[in-house]
C-alpha cells in the first residue's frame, strides 16, 4: 500500500495539470470580517520548487525551506529567512544539500528550525541502496546558517527500509528533538506481506514504528526512544511545544486497523503511553498519507486531523487546556467529498488558525479559518487562493503566526510543474 500511495505522490506531482483557474487571490481587498490577503513573494520560488516547510523561531524569524528540482540538474534543498519586524527577506536563498539521491515527494518533506542558541538544524531524505522505497534521514546543524556540519543519520539500524515523516523541535537551550517513522522491523517482509492478516485475523510482525531522539550540538544522540512499535506507515507526525514539554502527534495503527490520531508527551527522559486525541474509530486498510497537525502555546494546544470515520471525509479540530492531558470534543472544520484533509494549524495567545485544501469539479482551493485560542468561537473563514494543480501534487500547505499575522505557503502546479506561492493574512489596515 505504501508503495502505491507514495508512487502516486511522485507521479501526481509531475502530472497534475493546469486547469485554467484564477491566480491566487493575494492582494484582493478583504470583505467585512475577513483578513486581507497580501501577496508574499517568496525568494527562489521558480517553477520546479515544492515541498515547503515553514517554522517560526523564538525571536520571530520565519524560516522557509523548499526543494528546487530543475530539468537536467540535481535536486537542491534550500532555505531563506524572513524578518517579521522589518517585513523583508534577510537572507538570500542558501543551499543546504544537493544531490541526485535526494528522496523527494509531496508528503514526506524536509524541515528547518532554529534552536534557542541560534543554531539552525535541517533534515532531508536520502535514497539508500538503490531501492526506490528505502531511504534514510540526513540531519545537519549550522551555527551561523551558512556553514553546515556533515550530515548525521539519527537511526543506526542500517536496514534498507523507510525512515521519514520527521518532526523537529528545539529542546532546552541547544538540544534538538527529532521524531520519525522507522521501518527497520519491516526489513524481513515487504509491505504487502506484513500488511496481510494471519489465520487468526491478526497482523504479523514487521510494523512501522515511531522513534524519537535528542541530539546535542556535536550531533551526538543523548536520548533515543521507541514511542510506539506499530503506527501508520506514511502519515506525517507533528509536535506541539507546551508549558510542560513537547507533545508528539501521529496516526496510530491498531491490530484491527483503527488509524486514529494518538499523542505522547516527553516527560523527563520518558515518553508517556500514547493515547487517542479522540476516539474516531476510523478503520482503514491502507495508509491515508494524511497525518495530524498541532500547535501549542503555554497550556493551550490545538490539534487538527483528517478522518473518514462514519464514512464522510472530515477535518476535525480539538483543543486541550491542560497542555495535552486531555482534549475536548472535536469540532468539524470542514466535511464532504471535496475535503482533502491536508491541514496546518497555528496558535498564539490571541487566536488559533487552520489552513486546509479542498478540491471540487472546478479545481482546488486553499481555505483559512480563525478561532479563539480555545476554539470556543469561530472568528471567520475565507478562501485564500485558487489553485491550478489537482491531486496530491499540490502537497501540504504551511502556516505560521507572528505578531497577529498568518504567514501562508503552498504549492501550485502550473503547466505540469510545481511552484511555491506565499501570502500574508493581516487585519485591514495592518502591514
Amino acid at each position: 500500500m505504501m508503495r502505491i500511495m507514495l508512487g502516486g505522490l511522485l507521479s501526481l506531482a509531475l502530472l497534475a495539470g493546469c486547469s485554467g483557474a484564477d491566480d491566487p487571490a493575494a492582494g484582493v481587498a478583504a470583505a467585512p470580517g475577513e483578513l486581507q490577503v497580501l501577496d508574499w513573494p517568496l525568494p527562489g520560488a521558480v517553477p520546479g520548487t515544492r515541498a515547503a516547510d515553514l517554522s517560526v523561531s523564538h525571536d520571530g524569524t520565519i524560516l522557509l525551506s523548499w526543494i528546487d528540482s530543475q530539468p537536467g540538474r540535481r535536486h537542491s534543498f534550500r532555505y531563506s529567512t524572513w524578518d517579521t519586524s522589518r517585513q523583508r527577506w534577510t537572507r538570500a536563498p542558501m543551499t543546504i544539500a544537493i544531490g541526485n539521491s535526494m528522496f523527494v515527494n509531496a508528503a514526506d518533506t524536509p524541515h528547518v528550525i532554529a534552536s534557542l542558541d541560534g543554531a539552525i538544524w535541517a533534515h532531508w531524505l536520502q535514497q539508500a541502496g538503490g531501492k526506490a522505497f528505502a531511504y534514510d534521514i540526513a540531519l545537519a546543524r549550522s551555527p551561523d546558517g551558512a556553514n553546515w556540519s556533515p550530515p548525521l543519520v539519527p537511526h543506526d539500524d542500517g536496514t534498507l527500509t523507510e525512515h521519514g515523516f520527521v518532526s523537529l523541535w528545539p529542546h532546552g537551550t541547544d538540544l534538538l528533538g527529532i521524531a520519525w517513522l522507522d521501518g527497520r522491523a519491516t526489513a524481513a517482509a515487504d509491505h504487502e506481506a506484513h500488511a496481510a492478516h494471519d489465520a487468526e485475523g491478526h497482523h504479523g510482525r514487521g510494523a512501522t514504528a515511531l522513534r524519537a531522539a535528542l541530539v546535542d550540538p556535536t550531533r551526538r544522540k543523548v536520548l533515543e526512544s521507541v514511542v510506539d512499535t506499530r503506527v501508520c506507515d506514511c502519515c506525517q507526525t507533528a509536535v506541539a511545544l507546551t508549558s510542560r514539554g513537547p507533545l508528539l502527534f501521529y496516526r496510530g495503527r491498531s491490530p484491527e486497523e483503527i488509524r486514529d490520531v494518538l499523542v505522547s508527551r516527553l516527560e523527563g527522559n520518558v515518553w508517556t503511553a500514547p493515547k487517542r486525541v479522540h476516539a474516531d474509530g476510523w478503520r482503514v486498510e491502507g495508509c491515508p498519507v494524511n497525518g495530524p497537525a498541532a500547535a501549542g502555546h503555554g497550556h493551550d494546544v490545538v490539534a487538527a486531523w483528517y478522518t473518514e470515520a462514519g464514512g464522510e471525509p472530515q477535518v476535525r479540530l480539538a483543543h486541550s487546556a491542560d497542555a495535552g492531558d486531555g482534549f475536548g470534543e472535536p469540532l468539524v472544520l470542514d466535511a464532504g467529498a471535496p475535503v482533502l484533509g491536508r491541514v496546518a494549524v497555528a496558535l498564539d495567545g490571541q487566536q488559533a488558525g487552520a489552513l486546509w485544501l479542498r478540491e471540487e469539479a472546478d479545481g482546488q482551493s486553499l481555505w483559512y479559518a480563525r478561532f479563539t485560542p480555545d476554539l470556543s468561537r469561530e472568528l471567520g473563514r475565507q478562501q485564500v487562493a485558487r489553485l491550478q494543480g489537482r491531486g496530491l501534487g499540490t502537497g501540504f500547505p504551511q502556516l505560521g503566526f507572528h505578531g497577529g499575522v498568518a504567514h501562508v505557503v503552498w504549492t501550485d502546479v502550473v503547466d505540469g510543474r510545481p511552484q511555491l506561492r506565499g501570502a500574508r493574512l493581516v487585519a485591514s489596515g495592518a502591514g
